[in-house]
């Protein structure tokens, strides 16, 4: 999802045409994936001038998933630009520091002093359930590349009790066995970082990590518990088997793959943040599902694309004689107004 101020901040003075063409089928299932990804939609934009600039919509899953299905005109593109853009910096080991101090607790504080007891054991309960089946979720290939479960759960969960309810609600979600297993290979966008500094190509940041880290602080803390233990409780579920997630990381990079970007998919991947809204909710927590939901939709989408917007403008009009490549992620690629 998108707000149509990011299109319509830039077409005032820039014209923005889609590269390749949008993909006629409505279902990723029905999708001819191979021989035919260069009548797919590509997520790339050009913004029309000389030399030509480029919008590319990345998604958060291991690159080796989605790379043969990007079209050449998009490799090209970032091959040929001058200067690469992100939302962050991910090689910079600042940006890594920054992202990780700021989502620790107050100094002296630990997640048992502030959690309810009842959410605090079973979070508990839960981690060590994943840590025990951590060594069966592994692939032989993650295996083979060194990778241990010990070592794969500490990174990804060391420190949890450190961590503040909000983040330690989204390393829950990202603690499944899908996600596991796509451990050890790098996501998308910092593959192309990674690229970019290889090729050693002028790469920057239209985000600062605050902006990105703040909102998800501002929860207040009511919104916090009810938030993780509605994670709690579908991760709880999923185990007993009384529940399947409708969408997975399959369905993602198959709606990807297929240049879907207007299923309803994509909203499941922005920003990483999960939606609490669903017909079994009391009234009392619809309303604060839709809350928290609104308060999201409002911070990490509307008004970020819109700051984005303006420092994308920003930098086109600084340097006019340059061609840039802005790897976003998909759901914050232009759309018409």
């Amino acid at each position: 999802m998108v707000h149509p101020g990011w299109l319509c901040l830039l077409q005032g003075s820039l014209l923005l045409l889609p590269t390749a063409r949008q993909s006629p089928g409505p279902a990723a299932a029905a999708c001819p994936l191979r021989g035919r990804q260069n009548k797919l939609n590509s997520f790339l934009w050009t913004i029309k001038r000389d030399p030509p600039s480029y919008f590319f919509g990345t998604i958060h899953v291991p690159y080796t998933r989605v790379w043969d299905f990007i079209p050449e005109n998009s490799k090209k593109a970032f091959q040929q630009s001058h200067i690469v853009y992100f939302e962050l910096d991910l090689t910079d080991p600042y940006t890594i520091s920054a992202l990780t101090s700021c989502q620790l607790l107050p100094q002296g504080k630990n997640l048992q002093d502030v959690l309810p007891r009842d959410i605090y054991r079973r979070l508990k309960r839960h981690l060590e359930y994943v840590k025990l089946m951590m060594p069966s979720w592994m692939t032989p290939d993650q295996r083979g590349k060194g990778l241990y479960a010990d070592y794969l759960f500490n990174a990804i969960a060391g420190n949890w009790e450190r961590k503040r309810p909000v983040w330690v609600m989204l390393m829950v979600n990202s603690l499944t066995e899908a996600d596991i297993k796509s451990r050890g290979v790098p996501v998308l966008d910092l593959y192309l970082a990674q690229e970019a500094e290889r090729l050693r190509k002028q790469t920057g940041a239209v985000e600062k990590v605050e902006e990105q880290c703040h909102p998800l602080n501002g929860l207040n803390f009511s919104q916090v518990v009810f938030a993780l233990n509605q994670t709690l409780l579908q991760q709880e579920s999923l185990r007993a088997g009384s529940f399947q997630i409708p969408y997975t990381t399959e369905d993602l990079i198959k709606h990807y793959s297929c240049g879907d970007l207007s299923s309803i998919i994509f909203s499941h991947d922005t920003s990483q943040v999960p939606s609490f809204i669903n017909a079994t909710l009391p009234a009392h927590e619809r309303i604060t599902a839709q809350e928290i939901d609104s308060y999201f939709r409002q911070e990490l989408i509307y008004k970020r694309n819109q700051r984005m917007g303006r420092r994308v403008k920003d930098l086109l009009e600084e340097y006019p004689d340059k061609s840039f490549f802005f790897a976003f992620g998909a759901e914050s690629t232009p759309k018409p107004c």
